[in-house]
């Protein structure tokens, strides 16, 4: 039978244990709501997983490194990334304010960074700190149009007077703020003049406004001619009709469905609590049209990986070492790693995570988890009330009850498609 509290709870954080399950059926639909939007109190569960301190980058004060001292340097660099990827992974583990944290991932996703080309984890853990102080849009999107780690990754620090370079104005418009079509080449090449002069001070993990670099002039952007600089940029696009209209949008699209188009009367609610992206959230999550959106969303590997640690009692950062190498890569080859999406479009979305060469992994990788958890004897209906699963498909369920091996069990319902998809 569908119910709609799982339903929330599923889409809202990364999957819900049994027993928060049945405490917010017992509280009701509203009453969770408000509860994951407005959090009281500390999170209690997150203070055993604070962000790591990394020290400085390997490479901070080495002005002229020998090849020993570079492979040294690479190393520690593997390291660090390997220790935020697995801390972000605990952290979404075991965090009571499971909204907060699955919006923080959302924002990940939509200013899409990776420390693949951006090399320095310090930078990474700099843009990860702006997301999670930042959650209402338009502070999140002052503060990101000069992160160091999204101007790195766009080239921004080599966007001159001189020598514009037009990455970080095209996805400010196209990918960040509005969307495309809302803009024209003319608009991007003047947003890049916009945004001239910022730098990155690599060993302080921040950036900084070198004037001779900026194009002071007088720019044309959306048919307005003004003195533009990176803010007053930013500040033009927030008050754009779409901008508000494109992020509730992208809002729908990775907590309702990422197949069918978000409806007009939705679209208008949400966008009327822009820029509070928890306003927003709240307001998706309370519309008629989001329990109509059962079945339509795909899990996001993370979102499918944290949900079974948090189900079997797991924390990603108590594992032993070679089994996260093990876990990492088996995300790496699932298509999703926390602070390394693929492009700055973020990660796919829907059937692209459901093609068999991924089965196959997954299905390996729930095998590792399942070996790791402790596993009495258990029924199929226990299964279900264990993955928070609203019920079973006949052909599922034939096929869980031909074995009674706990640990089998809980392999084939973790890889089940019930479970894959909410």
């Amino acid at each position: 039978m569908p119910d709609d509290v799982a339903l929330l709870l599923r889409r809202a954080g990364f999957g819900p244990s049994a027993a928060e399950l049945d405490a917010a059926r017992k509280a009701g639909y509203q009453a969770t709501v408000n509860a994951l939007t407005s959090p009281t109190g500390p999170d209690l569960g997150a203070t055993s997983a604070p962000i790591p301190d990394l020290g400085p980058d390997p490479y901070a004060n080495l002005t002229d490194p020998t090849s020993a001292q570079r492979v040294t340097a690479d190393e520690r660099r593997r390291q660090q990334t390997l220790a935020i990827t697995q801390w972000w992974l605990d952290r979404l583990a075991v965090a009571d304010h499971q909204a907060t944290e699955k919006l923080i991932f959302f924002w990940h996703g939509h200013w899409a960074t990776s420390v693949k080309k951006v090399i320095r984890a310090q930078l990474m853990l700099t843009q990860h700190r702006t997301l999670r102080t930042s959650l209402d849009f338009s502070l999140m999107a002052h503060r990101m149009v000069t992160d160091p780690a999204l101007i790195y990754w766009l080239d921004g620090q080599l966007n001159t007077r001189s020598a514009p370079n037009e990455n970080l104005g095209r996805e400010l418009m196209e990918l960040f703020t509005l969307g495309i079509g809302n803009y024209s080449e003319r608009d991007v090449k003047e947003a890049g003049r916009a945004l001239t002069g910022w730098k990155i001070d690599y060993d302080a993990a921040r950036t900084y406004f070198n004037p001779p670099s900026h194009d002071a002039g007088e720019k044309t952007i959306l048919g307005v001619a003004r003195n533009f600089d990176a803010h007053s940029l930013v500040d033009f696009l927030l008050s754009h009709p779409q901008c508000r209209r494109f992020v509730a949008a992208r809002l729908w699209h990775r907590y309702a469905s990422s197949t069918e188009p978000i409806p007009g009367p939705t679209l208008d609610r949400m966008a009327a609590a822009f820029p509070d992206s928890v306003a927003m959230l709240r307001t998706l999550l309370t519309d008629e049209a989001f329990p109509g959106t059962r079945g339509n969303l795909v899990k996001q590997p993370v979102e499918w990986l944290v949900g079974a640690t948090r189900q079997l009692g797991l924390r990603p950062g108590s594992l032993p070492p070679a089994i996260v190498e093990q876990v990492i890569y088996g995300m790496e080859r699932l298509g999703q790693v926390p602070f390394a999406p693929p492009s700055v479009a973020g990660w796919p979305a829907g059937s692209s995570w459901l093609t068999a060469g991924a089965a196959h992994v997954r299905l390996s990788l729930a095998g590792k988890l399942a070996q790791l958890a402790e596993a009495g004897p258990i029924t199929v209906e226990g299964l279900a009330q264990l993955l928070a699963i609203d019920t079973w498909t006949n052909r599922t369920y034939s096929a869980l009850t031909e074995t009674s091996d706990p640990r089998h069990l809980l392999t084939l319902g973790l890889a089940s498609p019930e479970y894959l998809v909410t």
